[in-house]
């Protein structure tokens, strides 16, 4: 697998479901950076609030890396949502029964990058 030019951020070890930070994450795959925020900011889901965060790091990556940046020519070009590892409790049941919860964690990785002009 080739690794994806841009700057990135990754957040590790999220208490979340990966399928609940999936479904907001639809939402901002692929549109430019400052229509992206917008969008997360609205939203009142758990999972808007860590990919803002995470969003806004790959960011403040590019523009500390690329002092020519602006905030207006970065958009999300990859956004990627996997499984975490999962941390398995004993939920009592009743006559002596036992059953596993298990919490689901995430793992979240952002690559923004600069849009290209079409004349490039």
């Amino acid at each position: 697998m080739a690794e994806t030019t841009g700057y990135r951020a990754e957040a590790k070890y999220l208490l979340i479901a990966p399928s609940k930070v999936r479904r907001v994450a639809d939402n901002i795959r692929r549109k430019p950076y400052s229509e992206a925020i917008a969008i997360l900011e609205h939203l009142p889901h758990k999972g808007a609030k860590l990919l803002y965060k995470v969003l806004k790091s790959a960011a403040a990556n590019a523009l500390y890396q690329n002092k020519k940046l602006d905030e207006d020519m970065l958009y999300v070009k990859e956004l990627l949502v996997n499984e975490g590892p999962r941390m398995k409790r004993m939920w009592i049941r009743g006559r002596g029964r036992a059953d596993i919860l298990q919490r689901r964690m995430s793992h979240i990785k952002v690559v923004v990058d600069e849009i290209q002009k079409v004349g490039d």
